[in-house]
């Protein structure tokens, strides 16, 4: 009997320690850690955007329609995906310096109007190699200048916001070319407050496990003490 009680306490005791193992496990992203700012700046770029909708080799492409978009006068409900080359000058043989990925619908029944949802992601020079800017506005397609919001960005421009002024080169057809002027305001540095040892936005990982694996054995510990106690 008394081994058959010891036998029975140790199995409920492994099914506590297991269940609690697992809610020590459970506890992801808990931490939030202090960020500092370093002095705002702000960056202007100037380039052109291509967008060429007809030929052989089109960058924007039509992936979906509404049931009365070929009856509408502005196209209202076509969406088109995108991967248009950014340029040093309107000429599309120009240096580039990006490429504009994402998506624009048509979302006005009664003036052409896009909805624009895209990444300009730059790639002109060592400083800003592979860093983005990213673009959720509307876009009045018929005025010869408009504004769109920058919303948020990557690399050199984290934490970005700000605006694009754009203004219509030349239009030939559906295909535009399309002159940007951005002002991206973003911080000159970001670092994790109180962690000198570690890279912003990330806790220190190793720590936080070895306090659970130690609380861990402390519980397996205390419940196969009592367990044996009990079963003498």
């Amino acid at each position: 009997m008394g081994a058959m009680k010891f036998f029975s306490f140790l199995a409920v005791a492994m099914v506590l320690s297991l269940a609690h193992i697992q809610a020590q496990q459970g506890n992801w992203g808990d931490e939030t850690v202090p960020y500092t700012m370093g002095p705002e700046k702000i960056t202007k770029l100037r380039f052109y955007f291509h967008d060429i909708v007809t030929g052989n080799n089109p960058t924007a492409v039509q992936i979906a329609q509404a049931t009365g978009t070929n009856s509408s006068s502005t196209l209202f409900g076509a969406l088109f995906m995108i991967d248009d080359p950014l340029t040093e000058g309107p000429d599309p043989d120009s240096r580039l310096v990006g490429r504009a990925q994402g998506f624009y619908g048509s979302a006005g029944q009664n003036e052409a109007a896009l909805i624009l949802g895209m990444s300009l992601v730059f790639t002109g020079n060592e400083k800003f190699n592979g860093s983005t800017i990213s673009v959720l506005s509307r876009n009045p397609v018929t005025h010869t200048e408009r504004e769109f919001a920058i919303v948020g960005g990557t690399g050199y421009f984290q934490f970005a916001r700000g605006f694009i002024s754009a203004k219509t080169y030349s239009l030939v057809g559906p295909n535009a070319v399309v002159e940007y002027n951005c002002t991206i305001v973003h911080p000159s540095s970001v670092s994790e407050s109180g962690k000198s040892n570690s890279s912003p936005g990330k806790s220190d990982s190793n720590s936080g496990s070895q306090i659970s694996l130690g609380s861990n054995l402390v519980f397996v510990s205390v419940i196969a003490y009592v367990t044996i106690i009990l079963s003498l």
